[in-house]
């Protein structure tokens, strides 16, 4: 099998899409699968693989971190007629994404797309509520031909189908549980950042206004004084929002910038809770990250986060953007500190079952059954 994936977003950037793309790209060289890789250029050292060509970049009006590329259509062409794929994964609607959908359709090549960001939640924190059925009919167009879009919760697969989009399939996140352990604890944390608190609680995440960080500084400010005494406050990541968090921030808050591998783990493993009030997630892998390093979360009852938390089990729902209820949930997990405990040990466990490969595996039977597909029943459209 010979894919074409196609992204405006990719590692070295630090998003999640980026990440997943990155272990997908890994998985699929391990099983032998032959791979182009059309990409935004990154300022960093390029991922390993000799598959990949990418393509000068600008930021990203509404995400910074990301990159739109600048791509070569006539370069993308010449490596396409060379490579001869037999399907074209698009990962991203944007300059990179539209070049491998042109070419598919131009070309029948069987193509599919994943959907990794509600967008139209973004515009709201943007001031730019005024384009969003204008970006609904662009996200229908640029999914009508292909033959299946791939989404990573319930909730994003009935947010597409409610405005029209077909053929949507579940493709979910896994984690690393080797990586994100809770073997990885260590008081060293306490050591680098001076915590004479008992209780560290964390945020890992984009400091941008889509994640609701203002809800997080309003449940800091609201917590009683016998809770917040207690706790120092780790918020790690990087983002437009920085300068006027740090101005508005309770003086037990730490900003640690951004964080990977080996010193990300130790940060979940060291916490005694996550705290993640964002409702724009289709998934949220640093949910995840967070259980499988044994910490429990208590996050937004919306998107992808409401279905990675089980409520009562592996830590607390709350209603989106209700700082009073992220406040007396905090509260109460410190009233019953054995929760916590009850809590990360049921989160590690479930962090367990959400194996990477077997995520992976199942994306490229997914691959094979589209291929298998009599060609009579695929959609037809004239680029």
């Amino acid at each position: 099998m010979r894919i074409a994936l196609f992204s405006d977003t990719f590692w070295p950037q630090m998003n999640g899409v980026a990440l997943t793309l990155k272990r997908l790209v890994e998985h699929l060289e391990k099983r032998n699968i032959s791979l182009r890789i059309f990409v935004p250029k990154c300022t960093e050292e390029d991922f390993f693989t000799s598959n990949i060509l990418s393509f000068s970049s600008l930021p990203f009006i509404l995400y910074p971190e990301c990159r739109i590329a600048l791509p070569n259509y006539f370069t993308i062409h010449s490596q396409l007629q060379q490579f001869q794929p037999d399907l074209i994964h698009i990962a991203t609607p944007f300059n990179i994404g539209l070049c491998g959908l042109y070419y598919g359709r131009k070309y029948a090549i069987p193509h599919v797309a994943s959907y990794h960001t509600h967008f139209d939640r973004y515009l709201n924190y943007y001031h730019l509520q005024f384009a969003s059925s204008l970006l609904w009919r662009y996200i229908r167009w640029f999914h009508q031909s292909c033959l299946a879009t791939f989404v990573p919760s319930v909730e994003t697969a009935e947010k597409l189908e409610e405005h029209g989009i077909r053929d949507v399939a579940l493709w979910k996140r896994g984690v690393d549980c080797r990586l994100f352990n809770p073997d990885k604890k260590t008081g060293l944390i306490r050591e680098k950042y001076k915590i004479d608190e008992r209780y560290i609680f964390l945020y890992v995440g984009r400091l941008a206004p889509e994640k609701d960080l203002d809800i997080l500084l309003e449940t800091m400010k609201k917590l009683p004084d016998y809770v917040s005494g207690n706790v120092r406050w780790l918020l790690v990541g990087d983002g437009p929002l920085l300068k006027d968090l740090k101005a508005e921030a309770p003086s037990n808050v730490t900003f640690t910038g951004y964080m990977k591998g080996e010193n990300l783990a130790e940060l979940y493993a060291s916490a005694d809770l996550f705290v993640f009030p964002s409702g724009t997630e289709t998934f949220g892998n640093v949910v995840l990250e967070s259980m499988a390093s044994g910490t429990p979360v208590i996050g937004a009852k919306a998107g992808g986060v409401q279905e990675i938390i089980q409520h009562g089990k592996t830590g607390l729902l709350c209603p989106p953007r209700n700082s009073d209820a992220f406040a007396n949930a905090i509260t109460s997990m410190l009233e019953h500190p054995d929760r916590l405990w009850d809590f990360g040990q049921e989160s590690r466990l479930y962090a367990l079952s959400q194996s990477w490969e077997a995520i992976f595996d199942d994306l490229l039977l997914r691959y094979i059954e589209i291929l298998n597909a009599d060609p009579t029943k695929r959609k037809t459209f004239s680029a």
